[in-house]
């Protein structure tokens, strides 16, 4: 049923347990999203962990490639020595002329490879540059969510005093709701929340904006139980409307 016969409640009062109610809603919201921001807070110091990890990886596998090629640099111009010294032994001009070939190959070789390691050392300087940000970076954020935490475990021990607070103002209030339907009516907020109440908004449901009768507006002015016959919400005169 939409109303309820001449069952006489305050206006005053579905007003407070409406607001009551959206209190409520907000302070649960706001304490649930406590969790929810110390989260994000975690994955951004993993995210800048991992990027630190990521980078230190590139260093390490270049400055590996840079010790092979220096030792293979090493090891070509151990030969090159030793081609030399083979140089001054040549029995013919064959062997000679074929010692000065492979000396000068390896002679080329060593330039290009000595290229190399110029281009892999400045490589590590780009990637230890890179490497010194993201750890500057990781240091921040581990500050920044370390002051993060306590801003929300503060947060939420304000949060929940005020809860406290306005669960109380509500049990308070609610002694006021008739006897005849407080059963009714906790078992709609149990269920609904804050929706389980509305104010009309002109001729309508503020709630589901279903038109409303004039026979269920003049009850409402006689401050009389009134539900709204589509989302059953009990209904309420706002302020700017006189009762």
């Amino acid at each position: 049923m939409s109303t309820r016969s001449k069952i006489e409640i305050s206006t005053e009062l579905l007003r407070r347990l409406h607001r009551i109610h959206r209190q409520l809603t907000d302070l649960r919201s706001q304490i649930d999203r406590c969790p929810r921001q110390i989260k994000a807070g975690e994955a951004m110091v993993v995210k800048a962990e991992s990027d630190v990890l990521a980078a230190q990886s590139e260093v390490k596998k270049a400055k590996l490639a840079s010790d092979e090629k220096q030792l293979q640099l090493q090891g070509r111009e151990l030969h090159i020595e030793d081609l030399k010294a083979k140089l001054n032994m040549a029995a013919s001009n064959r062997e000679f002329s074929l010692l000065n070939e492979q000396i000068a190959a390896d002679d080329k070789a060593s330039s290009v490879l000595s290229d190399e390691i110029l281009e892999g050392l400045e490589r590590i300087d780009v990637l230890e540059s890179k490497l010194a940000a993201f750890q500057e970076e990781l240091q921040d954020q581990q500050v920044e969510h370390s002051q993060r935490v306590k801003e929300v475990e503060a947060k939420q021990v304000t949060l929940r005093s005020e809860l406290a607070r306005v669960e109380a103002e509500l049990e308070s209030s609610e002694n006021e709701v008739p006897a005849s339907i407080k059963a009714e009516y906790k078992r709609i907020t149990a269920a609904k929340g804050e929706e389980a109440l509305a104010p009309t908004d002109g001729d309508s449901c503020g709630g589901c904006y279903q038109t409303l009768t004039t026979q269920v507006m003049s009850t409402l002015h006689l401050s009389q139980l009134v539900r709204c016959p589509n989302c059953n919400a009990f209904l309420y005169l706002p302020e700017d409307r006189r009762v």
